[in-house]
């Protein structure tokens, strides 16, 4: 570790700082702040307005969308209340531009003073591409609320929420890659478990940005049934013409499955959690399962809340934050029964 001491310091910056990043960017959809800013420039954009007049030029031009057309228009929407939405989106996207800065920078300097190796190399202008996508991700799922609905699309909202979370896990690996340099064998048997858990997760996060997207929390706030003392709600077959289309567009299907598939996800971890009892763990595998664990019951438990509560704006974010720390545990455990 010692040998690469900056090198990954410079790598777990850039993961704290992906994680402020989507922390704010969760603050920014539950204050239905996205849609603040209507156009997208790499370096006009690096400031907000800096004079009054640059205010009211900008809030003129919001105007003109459908956000306010449609919804803010009618209640009573001034200069002051636009100045608090577009904040979290400049500041959103003020980080994305940090992140690129701290990311390009030191890679430059690593690799004229050469302490990346070559594989450290290749994975990290994979990271750099990954940036980029997630930059153009996040323009493409803001441009689809400034057409005809005030409303992102949920799928790209999922997509670029999801990306996000995945730069961080593969940078986090990158890192641990570092921090553990000894290779081992595998713990095949739970490197399997581990790794259908992670996909079981992710799938997890993509219905959770499903559910901000068409804001289904808000509707069904009961546990452990839906409304009506239902499991499995009249309202799911109602919603659109098919079970698919219900269950990726309709807001009670979406949320059955998000509220559903969270026993899958508690049940797999759980799962690897008892297999793990029939092997001999070092002190790092055993620590990852164990904060797997005491992780997922968390977010299960915050979970029921956000929904119980309808989504208020502190439990909203702080399920959203506790994902990220549950993807973190998850992929330092499978990192380490890999490696």
């Amino acid at each position: 570790m010692k040998t690469n001491k900056s090198v990954i310091y410079w790598l777990l910056s850039g993961c704290v700082l992906l994680f402020i990043m989507v922390t704010v960017g969760g603050i920014t959809r539950l204050t239905n702040s996205g849609l603040s800013m209507t156009d997208w420039h790499l370096i006009n954009d690096t400031f907000p307005p800096l004079s009054e007049e640059k205010w009211v030029e900008a809030f003129e031009e919001y105007k003109k969308y459908p956000e306010y057309q449609l919804i803010n228009k009618h209640k009573d929407f001034q200069l002051e209340d636009y100045k608090f939405i577009f904040f979290w989106e400049w500041f959103h996207r003020f980080i994305g531009r940090i992140i690129g800065v701290v990311f390009i920078i030191p890679f430059v300097y690593f690799l004229i003073k050469k302490k990346l190796d070559k594989e450290t190399i290749k994975k990290c202008f994979v990271l750099l591409g990954m940036g980029a996508f997630q930059g153009f991700l996040g323009w493409f799922m803001v441009a689809s609320g400034l057409k005809d609905m005030p409303d992102v699309s949920h799928f790209r909202l999922a997509i670029h929420l999801t990306f996000a979370f995945i730069t961080f896990a593969y940078t986090l690996w990158v890192a641990l890659d570092l921090i553990y340099p000894e290779r081992k064998s595998p713990v095949l048997e739970l490197q399997k478990i581990a790794r259908i858990a992670l996909a079981i997760l992710i799938i997890q996060i993509i219905y959770g940005g499903f559910v901000a997207g068409l804001n289904a929390g808000l509707i069904h706030n009961h546990w452990p049934l839906m409304s009506d003392g239902q499991f499995f709600h009249e309202s799911i077959k109602l919603e659109q013409s098919n079970l698919l289309l219900s269950f990726t567009e309709g807001k009670s299907g979406v949320q059955f499955i998000h509220r559903t598939f969270a026993y899958v996800v508690v049940g797999m971890i759980i799962f690897l959690f008892i297999k793990s009892r029939k092997f001999t763990l070092d002190k790092t595998q055993g620590s990852g399962i164990k904060t797997l664990l005491v992780f997922v019951f968390i977010q299960f438990i915050l979970g029921v809340f956000t929904l119980l509560f309808h989504v208020p704006l502190w439990l909203g974010l702080a399920h959203q934050i506790m994902a990220f720390f549950l993807l973190t545990a998850m992929t330092f455990t499978l990192h380490r029964f890999s490696k």
